[in-house]
This record gives C-alpha cells, structure tokens and sequence, in this order.
C-alpha cells in the first residue's frame, strides 16, 4: 500500500502579459527538500481505526509509513541501483480502553524498523516473485512490569498471483529470530513462534481479504488474525475515499503488554489505506 505525490506544474503565462510582470521565483530550498522528502514517503501496513465493544482494548487505532532511503533513481531517469530497495519503516498500534471512566491508553506499541524489498521478479505473465529481510524492534515504552521490548531479525519471501476479473492473491511465509535481550518478556517466543504467513485475496478496487499467522509448533501457541475492507465509495456510490474495515484476532499477544494472554477480539471501523 503507497502514496504518490505529483509534483505541481505551473500554468504558461498568456501573451497579454506586461512587461512588468516578473517570472515566478523558484521554490525555497527548504521547501524543496520538503517536497523530494514527501515523494520517498508513502505507506506500509494499513492505516485504521476499528471498536468492538466489551472488552479492555475496544479500540485498536494504528498507523504506518516506510521511507525509501536513497530515494528512487528511477524516478530521476537513472538506472535502477540496489540502494533502491533501502527503506525505513515505523508502525504504531494503539489500544485504547474507551468503557474505563479515565478512557486510557492500555498499550501502545512502537515498532521501528529497517529493511530491504527486492525488485518484483517475473515468473511470467501472471506470477511475481519478491523478497524482504529486515530487523524490527517492538516495544511499549513502559517501564518496571509493565515493560516489553524484543529485537528480531527476519526473512520473507513473497508470490503473487493475478486471477481472472481483476483479483490478485498475495502469499508470504516469514521466518524470524530473536535477536539480544529478552528479560523483559523472557518467555515471549513461546507465545510469538518464530515463523509466520500473511495471505491476501482481494480486488484492487473491491473487497479484501488479508490473514496473518504466527506460530510456535513446539509450545502449540500463535494467533491469527484476519482484515476484511471494502471501499465506501461502491457502498455510496462516491464520497470519501476510505474502506469499511472489519477485524478479527485470536490467540496469544495481540499487544506486547499481554503477550502471554489469550484474548478473542472482533472489531469494526474504518480504513484510510489498506
């Protein structure tokens, strides 16, 4: 999921133009700066706001943006270099405890990272084969018993498929290892596993479905999680551009806090990309 920014064109003068009239100044430099930053921004993991009543996380808000290092040579008419792949990532996941009376925050999860994504490969007309290794760091910000935090290191190749009426189906295994130290959740691999699978069927512009598993197949613990969208604008036939979001989780540590606990949550809400 990425946005792009479209440089402004400014409009030709017309011929009855004075003589007075002075060319426009060139941009300030900051601003330009400003501007290359914005194009090498865009987004990474969905961008919600979902509730589902009757619980201490009823809502769980989250945000997520990568940026491209290097930039895109491509973009400046270049020849595509490795350093293209280079991006920054950082995600926040919110849960928020609307039905206490002081409505706190119960957890609030902070997941910088950096990574590398290799160029699409393709396996032919229909088939795309990619990849990304990267290391990620999770924490709550908290501290004493409440503190949480983990480093891993992981890989994770990626298929897609195009399917007949515009439908594409995207699998992604992942392996992960635990990287330096683990005391404030020594257990957590337990809970966590060390390998995964996201799979996605949808339409690019219709309805999607997105899963997420994690798994421990010696201590028998994971989760799964699984996003549902569709775009409001087929529902009202135009309006704004968001999605009509429904998930779901089950299993161990759908926040870092309560990685250990096993909780069962279904939420609804809105997406703004997905």
């Amino acid at each position: 999921m990425a946005l792009a920014i479209a440089p402004a064109v400014a409009s030709p003068h017309h011929a009855e133009t004075t003589l007075s009239s002075k060319p426009e100044a060139p941009p300030p430099s900051d601003r330009a700066v400003g501007n290359a930053f914005l194009g090498d921004l865009s987004v990474y993991e969905p961008i919600y706001a979902v509730y589902g009543p009757g619980t201490n996380t009823a809502a769980r808000i989250q945000f997520s943006f990568k940026y491209q290092l290097f930039g895109s040579r491509r973009s400046n008419d270049l020849p595509p270099s490795l350093l293209d792949g280079l991006y920054f990532a950082y995600t926040q996941r919110m849960f928020w405890d609307l039905e206490a009376r002081s409505v706190p925050f119960r957890d609030i999860d902070y997941q910088p990272e950096l990574f590398y994504l290799s160029s699409p490969l393709h396996l032919s007309e229909r088939a795309t084969l990619s990849g990304q290794i990267g290391f990620r760091h999770e924490s709550n910000g908290r501290d004493g018993a409440a503190s949480r935090s983990m480093n891993t290191a992981y890989i994770a190749p990626m298929a897609s498929f195009s399917l007949p009426d515009r439908w594409r189906l995207t699998v992604a295994p992942r392996l992960w290892l635990f990287v330096g130290n683990l005391s404030d959740n020594a257990d957590i691999r337990r809970y966590r596993g060390d390998s995964g699978l996201f799979a996605e069927i949808g339409e690019d512009k219709g309805l999607r479905l997105s899963t997420t598993t994690r798994f421990n197949f010696s201590s028998g613990k994971g989760a799964l999680s699984a996003d549902l969208s569709y775009p409001l604008k087929r529902i009202w036939h135009g309006g704004p551009d968001l999605y009509l979001y429904g998930q779901g989780f089950i299993g161990y540590g759908e926040n870092l806090l309560d990685y250990n606990v096993r909780a069962t949550r279904f939420r609804i809400g809105v997406a703004f990309v997905r």
